[in-house]
């Protein structure tokens, strides 16, 4: 099984070099691994981004970002959201933001639910 860490660094090289959303979300439902606090800090650093440029980004405090680096609060542990690790996905995919809309070539993935009647 490939550690977090080296499925983040390699996203985009594999996606430069024809890997599908598909493939890349079967990558990821496969190995169910959630991000960790070392790949979190390769993530940002992969993007060149500080700590500081991390945090508005991601719309988060720097001292939020310390903690998912450190993994860590005043001795407690810290998990990274599911919610951050996807905004750390779409950021690595050069999304900055989404309205909303179903986009193509996604519907086939995620159909919307109909609605209650």
């Amino acid at each position: 099984m490939k550690e977090t860490t080296s499925c983040y660094s390699c996203l985009k090289r594999s996606v430069d070099n024809g890997a599908t959303s598909e493939e890349w979300l079967g990558h990821r439902r496969a190995t169910e691994l959630p991000m960790t606090p070392v790949a979190f800090k390769a993530w940002r650093k992969g993007l060149g981004l500080k700590q500081k440029d991390a945090a508005e980004k991601l719309g988060l405090k720097k001292r939020v970002i310390q903690y998912y680096e450190k993994g860590a609060r005043g001795g407690k542990d810290v998990d990274i959201p599911k919610t951050v690790e996807l905004a750390c996905f779409a950021l690595s995919m050069g999304v900055e933001g989404y309205d909303g809309k179903v986009l193509p070539g996604v519907a086939e993935v995620a159909k919307p639910r109909e609605p209650f009647e």
